[in-house]
């Protein structure tokens, strides 16, 4: 697979793409339309390219290089050809089939589904409603309900009972009648014995969404129309509603009761408030304090301490005491749970993060709950909508009376397969298209259950996103043009790999036969061993110390290891040393030296460096394992110039002067 960071920077180099790409399915990939209103800038083997593809090309690299001189005018020029370079290359990757190959294929596709979900109208509707919940989480809201069940296999007159119910009980409610009262008397939810049907606070994502969406509507007091969900039909009423005060971190220490012992309720009760009392005068004794007497195992030994939560995630005693809390540190009185007895105290707290923080795990929560379903269908909907497709509904009536069963029956179904299943923008979908697709992804016994509508909506999905799809390439130059940039970017990439940049590298005869004839730009000028000394810390005695025993000396081997065990042992930051072997004419140092003099002290600016001069190695040419990273790279230009020069005799170009003229005018604007 081809690394994105190094695809974009060779991308920015050449960026090309189409003002006029239309949709099609060939061997080539999208197609760029001739057109009399727009003519063609250049023309490669008779193939136009237009002038709003070099002006792209320049947009981009001048976006890439947008830093470096802000002064410096561009070479439109320079661009120009570098442009005819690369269409040069895009065109030979093409004629040798690269855009055939499996893994061209499944690089582009890749990188294709990446491009297209963004304009997707299914991820606009997944980030409506990612922002919906993300609206919601903002708030905390105290709601009470009304759950009322259905009986085992309820008909539809068992349904309708309930529901008329749910609409007595809500008008009940209406009419000034105790909720909790009407909860006690009518709810089938099992807590209701404990909260009277109260739920405390809660916030997004925190209820099925049906219950969520209805809740989150109401105005404080108010009660809702019977919410169905698969528990069945609730009623609820809005309580309050106050902002989200975000996410706390507590420690506790728990002291259990055991119901089922006479005298442990008010021995736990006695001992927590014994423990708080020692803690008021000594809260540093908290850690110790948890360790010895708290009951809950899975903390004792961490000090108490417990995971972030936020509002409805914990008992409500317990939530309730944590967010009282303000201060870091502060410890709650006793509280008593179904668990025990708790101390809380306070370690940090944290309001709601911001939207982008949390987007990823509220898109990946909503698309795993009933949310989805909505948004499937919704998506649906506004494409049925947006390409007018109609649905041969008598075809689809006759369809819901089959049972489809895998594969066994598909070919011995009673209708004709050249009936027309549906008709959007200019298309016809048959039968037998229908048939096909289910022969190629076999319904499962869910969606068979579901039936023959809901495995037909599925289809139609992949239809109509499809058809999404090529409308982009039609309708939108911005996804266009990213399209067309992946696309030829990659060809290139694999070209250039193949013919450039491997080759150089596996190539060893090549390589060496280039080396030998440009010899002339591998030589050593004159060198000289030199072992330098930069002083980096002002301490004029160790320095004067350095230079005595330094003037005197010739260059040697081993002598860099004994200036740092005699200096560094007690003053490791006095001084750093490199022994190299230079070109001394050409170094910014040594160039202005007597090489002739052994040894050599040399300030520049705030910096003093010290200088052994050692032998002397007249200039010569350089072997190949000297210089070998630099001769690929040189390899690899002289091929890449090669290459440009054959395809450039390959193809044949033509230029529209005025065209050129236009665009290097635009450029300049």
């Amino acid at each position: 697979m081809i690394d994105l960071r190094w695809l974009t920077l060779l991308l920015a180099l050449a960026w090309a793409c189409s003002p006029k790409l239309a949709t099609d399915n060939s061997e080539k990939g999208p197609k760029m339309e001739a057109s009399d209103e727009e003519p063609f800038l250049i023309k490669i083997a008779g193939e136009p390219v237009y002038a709003e593809e070099f002006l792209y090309v320049l947009s981009k690299n001048a976006s890439f290089s947008e830093g470096e001189d802000s002064n410096k005018e561009p070479d439109i020029d320079e661009s120009f050809e570098l442009f005819v370079n690369y269409k040069l290359k895009v065109k030979e990757a093409i004629d040798r089939g690269y855009h055939e190959t499996d893994d061209f294929q499944e690089e582009f596709n890749s990188f294709k589904e990446e491009i297209t979900q963004p304009y997707l109208l299914e991820n606009q509707v997944q980030e409506g409603e990612i922002q919906k919940a993300y609206a919601r989480l903002k708030e905390v809201i105290k709601a009470s309900h009304i759950l009322l069940t259905f009986p085992p296999d309820a008909s539809h007159d068992d349904s309708l009972a309930v529901f008329r119910m749910a609409e007595k009980i809500k008008a009940d409610a209406e009419s000034g009648e105790d909720f909790a009262l009407l909860a006690m008397e009518h709810s089938q939810d099992p807590s209701v014995v404990q909260n009277k049907g109260s739920l405390g606070y809660f916030t997004a994502m925190q209820m099925v969404y049906p219950f969520e969406a209805a809740a989150y509507s109401l105005n404080i007091g108010q009660v809702s129309d019977p919410v169905l969900t698969d528990f069945g039909y609730h009623i609820i009423k809005l309580e309050d509603r106050k902002p989200n005060p975000g996410e706390v971190r507590v420690s506790h220490l728990l002291i259990r009761v055991d119901t089922a012992l006479a005298g442990s309720e008010e021995g736990a009760k006695r001992k927590i408030n014994e423990i708080h009392q020692e803690l008021s005068r000594q809260p540093d004794q908290w850690k110790e304090l948890v360790l010895n007497f708290s009951e809950d195992p899975g903390t004792r030994s961490n000090a108490g301490l417990l995971p972030w939560f936020g509002v409805g995630a914990i008992v409500p005693e317990f939530e309730k005491t944590a967010f009282s809390l303000s201060a870091k540190g502060e410890i709650s009185p006793p509280v008593k749970t179904d668990y025990g007895y708790h101390l809380i105290r306070l370690e940090e707290t944290k309001p709601v993060a911001p939207y982008e923080e949390l987007a990823p795990s509220l898109k990946s929560r909503v698309l795993r709950d009933s949310r989805f379903k909505q948004i499937q269908s919704q998506v649906l909907a506004m494409q049925i909508a947006k390409f007018k497709v109609e649905e041969n509904t008598k075809l689809y009536q006759e369809l819901e009376k089959l049972v489809i069963d895998g594969n066994s029956q598909l070919d011995s179904l009673p209708i004709e397969k050249r009936d027309w299943l549906l008709k959007y923008s200019d298309k016809t979908v048959t039968v037998g298209q229908f048939l096909d697709y289910l022969q190629q992804n076999p319904p499962k016994p869910l969606d068979v259950q579901q039936g023959v509508s809901a495995i037909i909506d599925t289809f139609i999905g992949e239809k109509l996103k499809e058809e999404e799809e090529k409308e982009l390439l039609r309708e939108n130059s911005e996804y266009r043009l990213l399209v067309q940039e992946f696309r030829e970017g990659i060809l290139l990439f694999n070209l250039m790999n193949d013919l450039v940049w491997q080759k150089a590298m596996e190539d060893s005869v090549g390589l060496e036969r280039f080396f030998e004839e440009n010899r002339e730009d591998y030589r050593w000028e004159e060198r000289v061993e030199t072992l330098m000394v930069k002083v980096t810390q002002d301490k004029p005695e160790k320095v004067e110390a350095l230079i005595d025993f330094l003037k005197d000396k010739d260059y040697q081997n081993g002598l860099n290891m004994e200036i740092k065990e005699r200096f560094l042992q007690d003053d490791p930051l006095l001084f750093t040393v490199q022994e190299n072997r230079v070109e001394w004419e050409t170094h910014q140092i040594l160039k202005d030296l007597n090489i002739d003099q052994s040894f050599h002290t040399i300030n520049q600016g705030d910096v003093l460096y010290l200088v052994l001069i050692g032998e002397k190695e007249p200039a010569r040419f350089k072997n190949l394992n000297e210089v070998r990273g630099r001769v690929i790279q040189d390899y690899q230009s002289y091929l890449e110039e090669s290459l440009i020069v054959e395809l450039r005799d390959k193809y044949k170009i033509e230029v529209n002067e005025r065209e050129k003229n236009n665009a290097y005018q635009l450029a300049h604007r």
